[in-house]
């Protein structure tokens, strides 16, 4: 994951963030500073501030590191593996300054118990920090000074940062993974726009492809026998594909809004020029914009199965709103031996596959020789 450079808030979040681990951690690094103070060696003053300026230094590239969640894992490795050298460095550098007056290594061990919890796991940090304590305890021991207020300052001061420093990593990883479901909702809402899309211009280039489709085949058999009527039907394939390019435009360009009414009305149409007697019965007011779009690709799958599964003398479209739902029922004579379009067929099944997350439902049956289609979705009063 990446912070994008317009995600403000995340940005401003993470260098909040990162401040207040190194006010955290910090403090006691800046503490060992009061022992070279009161160290009387010049070269052990310059020693232990060599060895604490090392430290500082891979300190804030752990620290970064932290709340860099995107930084390679061999980089991150190459800094964790700088602050386990910076600290090992330390001890003969800031172990033996101020030695028995002031303890130094031990304030830097309490820093070293306070980064655990952005090295480690649970347990794993548990287990580090009881090392360091030994560790304080032991150079505080060899300088000549007190052990117990060694494990003091490193135990109590450094658990109490360890704490601070694991509620801070907490809440910004908390904040990262956020981030990442909010872009991970996005890319998932886009891609499902991306179905909607396709499914949407499947649908009408589909049922007007099929339609052009059998409309040319008619105009090449007549053309030999009945010239004129096959110039009519050409014309007719010529005109259709002229509606499919606009409304294909339409739907590119988001402007394409689907009124039911209009919809079956050109179904209806589509069947009269291709022989079949249709009668279309509208919906009684209007319908919501995406049950219409709903039901408007039933309305072309209907027609489609009508003119490819059948030989249809008759058909009727009835849409009917009431009870809470919208109802379209398409029935036509003529089915084929075959019995008509399986129900359990591909268009069939992507309209029930469409319908059901508004709650629709598809019902297809042949009875004495009609096939009918009824489609169902509900709507609110």
């Amino acid at each position: 994951m990446t912070v994008d450079s317009a995600d403000h808030r995340l940005r401003r979040a993470r260098r909040v963030t990162l401040l207040s681990l190194a006010t955290n951690v910090w403090t006691t690094v800046l503490l060992p500073v009061v022992g070279l103070a009161r160290e009387p060696g010049p070269v052990r003053v310059a020693l232990g501030a060599a060895g604490l300026l090392a430290f500082a230094a891979a300190q804030i590239a752990v620290l970064h590191a932290a709340v860099t969640p995107w930084l390679p894992v061999p980089a991150r490795r190459r800094r964790h593996a700088a602050l386990t050298v910076a600290a090992l460095l330390s001890l003969p550098l800031l172990g033996p300054v101020a030695a028995g007056s002031w303890p130094t290594w031990a304030w830097l061990g309490a820093s070293l118990v306070g980064m655990t919890p952005l090295l480690f796991r649970p347990v794993v940090a548990a287990v580090a920090a009881a090392g360091v304590l030994a560790v304080s305890a032991a150079v505080t021991a060899l300088t000549g000074g007190s052990p117990s207020r060694a494990l003091l300052v490193t135990g109590v001061v450094g658990a109490g940062i360890a704490a601070l420093t694991w509620i801070q990593v907490w809440f910004w990883d908390l904040l990262v993974e956020a981030r990442q479901g909010q872009a991970a909702q996005a890319r998932l809402a886009a891609a499902e726009e991306r179905l909607r899309f396709a499914r949407d211009v499947h649908d009408l280039l589909g049922h007007d492809l099929t339609v052009i489709a059998l409309k040319a085949e008619l105009a090449e058999r007549l053309a030999p026998r009945d010239a004129g009527r096959a110039a009519r039907e050409a014309a007719e394939a010529r005109r259709l594909a002229g509606s499919a390019l606009t409304r294909v435009r339409a739907v590119v360009h988001g402007y394409r809004a689907v009124d039911l009414a209009e919809q079956a009305a050109a179904v209806g149409e589509v069947l009269r020029s291709s022989g079949v007697r249709t009668t279309v019965v509208p919906p009684a007011g209007e319908v919501p914009a995406p049950v219409a779009a709903d039901l408007a690709a039933v309305l072309r799958e209907a027609g489609t199965n009508v003119l490819r599964h059948s030989r249809a003398g008759w058909c009727r479209i009835e849409i009917i709103r009431e009870d809470g739902a919208v109802t379209v029922t398409v029935r036509n004579d003529g089915v084929r031996d075959d019995g008509g379009p399986d129900p359990l067929s591909g268009g069939l099944r992507g309209l029930a596959d469409r319908l059901a997350p508004a709650g629709g439902r598809v019902r297809a049956h042949v009875a004495d020789g009609v096939f009918s289609l009824v489609a169902t979705v509900p709507v609110a009063p």
